[in-house]
């Protein structure tokens, strides 16, 4: 099967999950390229092509670029609809959509500030106890909605894996090597009984890779 496009990230960043994993289960094939970050996202040819110099960036074999990896990967999934990646209506559609946006925003988004919180990538390498507690409860909010969406089924939208159980599994997996140490992972466990089925997928298996799950959640860094 030849490719659908080429495709420029790296196997351990959520998005490329995303991304493969969508391929895998429709069928199709992406070709992974070569890629150093802070190398090859410099390179002209690179910066010409994709002006934003981030990744995920995709390009299909007609040309078409496309960036953003929820993005991409709905794309991907659209080129086969048999596959349920979408849901089987509009309404699965849109409700896809919803828990993409849900995971990315409503979780994703608070692990990623924890994360550069506690790394001290803010002015003057500034943290704030508060900003991190008041960002935890915000997340822990958000959990607590997903467990309950959760409780009575094993997928978000149909009896089969989506794009959006593929999302929130690899957003999961994200949290809990950030800010859901064993403690709390064992407060929601329909969110990771729902990770353990979408990453044990034997199709998307070794996509998700090892799940590299913390102890305990990342803490500040030692003012230097």
């Amino acid at each position: 099967m030849a490719p659908i496009g080429s495709l420029w990230g790296v196997p351990r960043q959520r998005q490329t999950k995303y991304i493969l994993s969508a391929a895998a289960i429709a069928g199709l094939e992406v070709d992974l390229k070569p890629f150093e970050f802070g190398v090859s996202n410099k390179s002209p040819e690179f910066v010409n092509k994709f002006p934003f110099a981030k990744i995920p960036t995709f390009e299909g074999e007609d040309g078409f670029v496309l960036l953003e990896g929820a993005s991409i990967a709905r794309y991907v999934a659209s080129l086969a609809p048999e596959s349920g990646l979408l849901g089987n209506s509009i309404k699965d559609a849109a409700l896809v959509d919803q828990w993409i946006h849900f995971a990315e925003h409503e979780i994703n988004g608070y692990t990623d500030l924890v994360w550069q919180l506690v790394e001290r990538f803010f002015p003057e390498k500034g943290y704030s106890e508060s900003i991190h507690k008041s960002v935890l409860e915000r997340q822990e909010r958000s959990l607590k909605f997903l467990e309950q969406n959760l409780n009575l089924r094993e997928f978000v939208v149909t009896d089969e894996i989506t794009l959006a159980d593929i999302v929130l599994a690899s957003i999961t997996q994200r949290a809990a090597r950030v800010t859901l140490g064993a403690a709390e992972r064992a407060l929601y466990p329909n969110v990771f009984a729902h990770y353990a089925r979408v990453a044990g997928d034997p199709r998307i298996k070794d996509i998700f890779g090892a799940a590299d799950f913390v102890e305990v959640p990342v803490g500040p860094k030692k003012d230097e």
